[in-house]
């Protein structure tokens, strides 16, 4: 069949037209993603911490003399009463040294009662003119010699006597016993810590923390803690001592809570969960697969309603919570952030995003 010159050029002008369509740029295919609109909110972040529960005061006992431990009376976690014997050293040189001493006092004694009863043989010569008045004055210098050597002895023997009193180490109050560091037959210096004790009384929760958390205002001075070994055990505590010391090893600081009204079932050493809260602030709330990275920082994919673009933007991340993330700067509401496909994207590409509102 013949075809017409009208419908000839047709054919010639639709194969022109297809032979140009290589060169002609179509647009890409949206990528499908799924995004969420951002919206800024209230967060208060919560802290939990670990801790034990400390005596508000501890003190580390030793002898005032040197010696063999001749027996120790307790151990750790023994409750000890003011006044009690917790250990005590070989007395025999101490024995000895405060025989000797009683032995000087009754030999001052002694000689006391002989000068005591010179002096007054001549007063009463001297009275009568039957002594001189040197004799006299000799029995009266030999009379104050003797009431000194008296004091010495005296004073030597209540020496003595202490040095025996400190073979014996006593508790100074009603404390519970929480380190020993003596064994019987063991040969100590004075000034050895023998026990450390810790007073019975108040107690404290003792956390070490970062130095970073202090940057927070807490939201309310008590902190609620919980005893690990049984979690109906609670109490409240507010802060009592921050320690002045970062710890070089662990970069972390002490830091002491006066427990209110601390259970009997929180005992010293017991392991402690104190969990606070820091002021609210004003943040957005994303899924963690929201996050991505840009120069090595935190950052998000942000799409374009108008071109329907993607781009990076970089974020302050406040807080990361379990499969969330919390953007405390970087972002504004009703911002849309893609939160899953965005592992192919680069920045200008076309998606199209299929929304939900932030949590």
């Amino acid at each position: 069949m013949r075809l017409s010159f009208l419908q000839a050029a047709a054919v010639i002008a639709c194969a022109v037209l297809l032979a140009g369509c290589d060169d002609i740029a179509l647009p890409p295919d949206p990528v499908i993603v799924q995004a969420t609109v951002a919206e800024i909110t209230d967060y208060t972040q919560i802290i939990s911490l670990t801790g034990v529960v400390a005596a508000r005061a501890t003190s580390n006992l030793s002898f005032k003399t040197s010696g063999r431990v001749l027996e120790r009376r307790v151990n750790v976690g023994d409750r000890v009463t003011q006044g009690q014997v917790l250990a005590l050293l070989d007395p025999q040189e101490q024995q000895a040294d405060m025989a000797s001493a009683q032995a000087g006092v009754d030999a001052a004694n002694a000689k006391l009662r002989l000068t005591t009863t010179a002096f007054a043989r001549q007063e009463s010569l001297i009275a009568s003119g039957s002594t001189t008045r040197r004799e006299r004055d000799q029995a009266e210098e030999d009379l104050r010699s003797a009431q000194g050597a008296l004091q010495v002895a005296q004073s030597q023997f209540g020496i003595a006597a202490d040095a025996l009193a400190n073979t014996m180490l006593k508790a100074g109050a009603n404390s519970v016993v929480t380190a020993r560091h003596i064994e019987a037959g063991q040969v100590v210096q004075s000034a050895q810590t023998a026990y450390t004790l810790a007073a019975d009384g108040p107690r404290d929760a003792v956390f070490d923390v970062y130095e970073a958390i202090f940057t927070r205002a807490p939201a309310t001075p008590e902190i609620l803690v919980t005893l690990l070994a049984n979690p109906a055990i609670t109490a409240k505590a507010r802060i009592r001592e921050v320690s002045p010391l970062l710890d070089p090893v662990t970069g972390t600081v002490k830091v002491k809570f006066e427990i209110i009204n601390a259970p009997a079932e929180m005992a010293l050493g017991a392991a402690l969960q104190g969990v606070g809260g820091a002021a609210p602030q004003r943040a957005i709330i994303l899924p963690w697969t929201a996050l991505s990275s840009q120069d090595g920082k935190p950052a998000v994919w942000l799409v374009d309603p108008r071109t329907r673009t993607v781009s990076l933007r970089r974020v302050e991340i406040l807080d990361y919570r379990a499969e969330q993330i919390i953007v405390g700067a970087g972002l504004a509401t009703g911002q849309t952030i893609v939160t899953k496909g965005q592992q192919l994207l680069y920045p200008g590409q076309v998606v199209a995003a299929q929304t939900a509102r932030a949590l």
